[in-house]
């Protein structure tokens, strides 16, 4: 079990690590050296490095990569507690360690941009690089319409992916087709990021907004990192916390209970259950 445990962390690890090396890396190139991304290209990158870590990672761990995930399938599709806590762990350390990745890669385009812009790291106006890691809201927004932001956002992700990983669910991918899954969680997320990514850079995973915050606050940028401009730093992790318990309920009582045939399969889960005992 150790083993195993151990196994799945270092997944986790990797997984979260992929998602910021190259979601971060796209927003660098956007910021620091001025290609010409539009916010579908940078949502469409972070979305396929969500299906690329799935893809590498997913055998070990089923790449949660993301605390409101984890946290979800936890109470609705029967995920150890005690793993709850290990898993969230080895996803903020990834996203660190990704965004500590890009930052060194990019670390002379950072000291030649900041040159260029007279940009004091720390201060209100280095808030332009600091969210090449992690989010941060419209100034028009409050704290409380960005949390309801990443709320809906994050609830969306997770029925998406309730539903394409449903072994009752006859339109969701499987048998030799059940790779597909990965791709459309990908997409899901661009889509969601092209619709809805101005508003809060769609976070709708804490660990992918904490652990880049935390390594940019030990980094130089301090404040402006955490606890952010008017405290911001928690909207990103309560909201898709929220918003993946509300997703996955949302599935499992209003879709998932009443696909057909659903009532016969759990009936026969609990009498061989009982049989066993």
């Amino acid at each position: 079990m150790k083993d195993n445990l151990k196994g799945e962390l270092i997944s986790e690890f990797i997984g979260t690590f992929i998602l910021l090396f190259f979601g971060a890396g796209s927003v660098a190139t956007l910021v620091l050296l001025g290609q010409s991304y539009n916010l579908w290209d940078i949502a469409l990158i972070w979305g396929l490095a969500v299906t690329m870590a799935i893809y590498i990672t997913g055998a070990v761990s089923g790449t949660h990569i993301n605390p409101a995930v984890t946290i979800a399938q936890a109470i609705f599709r029967g995920f150890p507690w005690k793993k709850v806590i290990p898993y969230i762990i080895a996803q903020v350390a990834g996203a660190f360690a990704g965004a500590a990745a890009v930052f060194g890669l990019y670390s002379k385009s950072f000291l030649e941009f900041e040159t260029a812009s007279n940009m004091v790291r720390g201060s209100a106006e280095s808030i332009s690089t600091a969210g090449i890691f992690s989010t941060y809201p419209q100034p028009y927004l409050s704290n409380f319409h960005a949390l309801f932001v990443e709320i809906l956002i994050t609830a969306m992700l997770l029925m998406v992916i309730f539903a394409v990983t449903d072994d009752k669910n006859s339109n969701a991918p499987k048998g030799r087709y059940a790779p597909f899954a990965a791709v459309l969680i990908g997409l899901t997320i661009a889509i969601i990021g092209g619709a809805f990514g101005d508003l809060t850079g769609f976070a709708m995973n804490p660990a992918r907004d904490f652990g880049p915050k935390l390594f940019k606050f030990i980094a130089g940028w301090g404040e402006v990192a955490l606890p952010g401009p008017n405290g911001y730093f928690w909207v990103p992790i309560v909201g898709p916390i929220i918003g993946g318990i509300l997703g996955g309920f949302l599935y499992e009582n209003a879709v998932g209970k009443f696909i057909k045939g659903s009532e016969k399969q759990e009936e026969s889960v609990v009498e061989s259950e009982t049989k066993a005992m």
